[in-house]
């Protein structure tokens, strides 16, 4: 690839981290896949085809991560009598002061995988099913129906779009 590889990141590291977080969830999980995903990503670099879909390439590595990370998670033990305290706003990027991403870890995990691939990671939903599983069409009607349940929490009347920030 005669791309730089910081500019990958620049352009798609947005789309990764959307991913990353609408698969495990806000956290340092989804921080760590992402983290994980161009590391892998740049000791491949060098050998990616020059006609690569950069960006659909690099929502399958995260993809990938996520799994490797949802594992990792699964044998972790947490024991504890007590429950943490809530973690600290202070200095954590992109809050989730609207409750997208809650909302989001809420739908059942095909929906979600369908959105945050073909929504956030921009895959057609063709590609989407090859990750997921299933055919084309049922995918499609997960992330029909994940994006459905998103807007009867969140009318449109209520979230005007372009709003500026």
């Amino acid at each position: 690839m005669k791309q730089p590889f910081d500019q990958a990141v620049k352009r798609h590291g947005q789309t990764v981290l959307r991913v990353c977080r609408a698969v495990l969830g806000r956290g340092p999980d989804a921080d760590d896949a992402w983290s994980e995903t161009f590391l892998a990503a740049l000791k491949a670099w060098p050998d990616l085809p020059e006609d690569t879909n950069v960006e659909a390439w690099l929502v399958r590595v995260a993809h990938r991560k996520a799994i490797d990370v949802t594992r990792a998670r699964a044998r972790r033990a947490i024991p504890s009598d007590d429950l943490p305290e809530r973690a600290s706003p202070l200095g954590n990027p992109g809050g989730d002061e609207y409750g997208v991403w809650t909302a989001v870890a809420a739908l059942p995990q095909r929906q979600r995988l369908a959105i945050a691939y073909h929504y956030l990671g921009g895959l057609p939903h063709a590609e989407t099913a090859e990750i997921i599983g299933g055919s084309t069409d049922a995918v499609r009607r997960a992330a029909s129906d994940g994006i459905k349940r998103l807007r009867q929490i969140y009318p449109a009347d209520d979230y005007p779009k372009g709003v500026p920030r």
